[in-house]
């Protein structure tokens, strides 16, 4: 895989700490291919909404202080990740979550796989195995 469509589940691996977080080391082996030049990514801009929310929610709940909330949506701004606007695919997007029973949110990444021609890759394993078997989805358990 030399480019996919990253989502928030996977990236937020990446700042969240605990013993209970699952595919941690495959969230960091990506992040490594990433900085080495091995893999592109793309999001929509819903993404960094996404972000701020996992880091605000943990943040909330102790997990993380509030400052390394901060400091972790910094990072990740600084990372550069290309940015698609969400409008156009809201169309597309409804669309697949009315049809599988998806929220809107997750199928705007579907549909931003669908448009660009790259894999969505998750960590969600619910969402793989809904739309897995009808859309260019990749679950990050399964990247080598």
């Amino acid at each position: 895989m030399t480019a996919c469509i990253l989502d928030a589940s996977v990236a937020a691996k990446w700042f969240l700490p605990g013993d209970d977080e699952t595919l941690v080391e495959e969230a960091f082996r990506l992040l490594a291919n990433y900085a080495e030049g091995g893999v592109r990514f793309l999001v929509p801009d819903l993404f960094w909404l996404e972000m701020a929310n996992i880091l605000w929610k943990a943040a909330r709940t102790k997990r993380i202080t509030r400052s390394r909330a901060q400091e972790s949506l910094f990072a990740l701004e600084n990372r550069q990740i290309p940015t698609a606007p969400t409008l156009p695919l809201v169309s597309q997007a409804l669309a697949i979550a009315a049809t599988f029973d998806r929220p809107v949110y997750d199928s705007v990444y579907v549909a931003l796989a669908v448009s660009s021609g790259m894999p969505l890759l998750t960590a969600d394993e619910r969402l793989m195995n809904a739309l897995g078997a009808k859309f260019p989805i990749r679950w990050l358990g399964s990247i080598q």
